[in-house]
């Protein structure tokens, strides 16, 4: 009789040691943000965001690597960091189009290239123009 009771008390003993313990991860889980089932694939879906635009060009200060473009009826604001993305600003001017590449970052949108498009032409325009000059050629 004595051993099936210090059983039973063994068996609660345990029971209630992890039970402890799987209490606490689950606070330390909700104290850092995330609920305990949280996998790493859910961490790499808030990783920065990248993208391309590009429009026209309504404001540029290569100085402070700030640029405005103006794409789909939106302005959109970039910060170029990087000494590459900051030199390409010295060669834009307002009215220019430009295909910007970024990414974005806690809201804030770097630039990481500029690069000006030909005037007057669409990629389409582009694309024939090469190729009938390409077919021309002996």
């Amino acid at each position: 009789m004595r051993k099936q009771i210090f059983k039973l008390v063994v068996v609660a003993v345990t029971a209630l040691f992890f039970g402890g313990i799987a209490t606490a991860q689950d606070t330390k889980a909700e104290k850092m943000g995330k609920s305990p089932v949280d996998s790493p694939k859910m961490e790499k879906s808030t990783k920065a965001k990248s993208g391309t635009a590009t429009g026209e060009v309504t404001s540029v200060d290569a100085k402070s690597g700030q640029l405005t473009v103006k794409a789909k009826d939106k302005n959109l604001d970039f910060m170029a960091e990087s000494k590459s993305a900051k030199n390409a600003l010295d060669k834009v001017k307002v009215g220019d189009t430009v295909r910007v590449t970024y990414t974005d970052k806690d809201g804030k949108m770097v630039a990481s290239s500029v690069k000006a498009e030909s005037k007057g032409m669409s990629k389409s325009e582009e694309r024939k123009s090469s190729t009938k000059a390409e077919k021309k050629q002996p």
